[in-house]
C-alpha cells in the first residue's frame, strides 16, 4: 500500500532525542510521521542536525559512528525540499526555518518541544504539536 503524501517537519531537538533515546516519546513521534507520511528537511537543518550530532556530550549516549548512522538512515528516509516562503515571525530567528520548510513542503504539522514555535499554533493551517500531542492525535 502506498503512503500517502502526509508531510511533517520535525525541530533538530526532537529528532536528537529521539536518536538518542530509544521508545521515548520523540523516538515514537518520528515513527509515527515516517509510518504516515514523509518527515520534510531543509538543507539548513540537516546542517544544524550535523551540527548538533557532532557535539562531544552525546558521546555517553552513543557512539559517534552510530550517531552519524541513524543521521544518515533518517536523512536517506525524508524528502529534502528548499524552502521558497521566508518568514520572519518567531521571537527566536533560527526557528523560522522550521515554518518555511513547512509552509513550503505544505506540512500538516510542526513537531516540536520549542515554545517559541509552540506559542504560534496553528500557524496558516499548520498544526504545531509537541512529540505527546502528536501521539495522542
Amino acid at each position: 500500500m502506498m503512503k500517502l503524501e502526509r508531510r511533517f517537519v520535525f525541530d533538530v531537538n526532537v529528532i536528537v532525542s529521539a536518536f538518542l533515546f530509544e521508545k521515548s516519546k520523540p523516538d515514537q513521534a518520528l515513527g509515527k510521521a515516517q509510518n504516515m507520511g514523509f518527515v520534510l528537511v531543509s538543507n539548513s537543518i540537516a546542517m544544524e542536525l550535523r551540527e548538533v550530532l557532532l557535539r562531544p556530550k552525546f558521546a555517553r549516549y552513543l557512539s559517534l559512528e552510530r550517531r552519524l548512522e541513524l543521521e544518515n538512515n533518517f536523512i536517506e528516509a525524508t524528502q529534502i525540499i528548499e524552502p521558497t516562503h521566508t518568514i520572519e515571525i518567531c521571537r527566536d530567528p533560527k526557528d523560522n526555518k522550521y515554518l518555511e520548510l513547512a509552509v513550503s513542503g505544505k506540512a500538516e504539522a510542526i513537531i516540536t518541544g520549542d515554545e517559541d514555535l509552540l506559542v504560534l499554533n496553528p500557524f496558516r493551517g499548520i498544526i504545531i504539536l509537541t512529540p505527546q500531542e502528536f501521539l495522542n492525535r
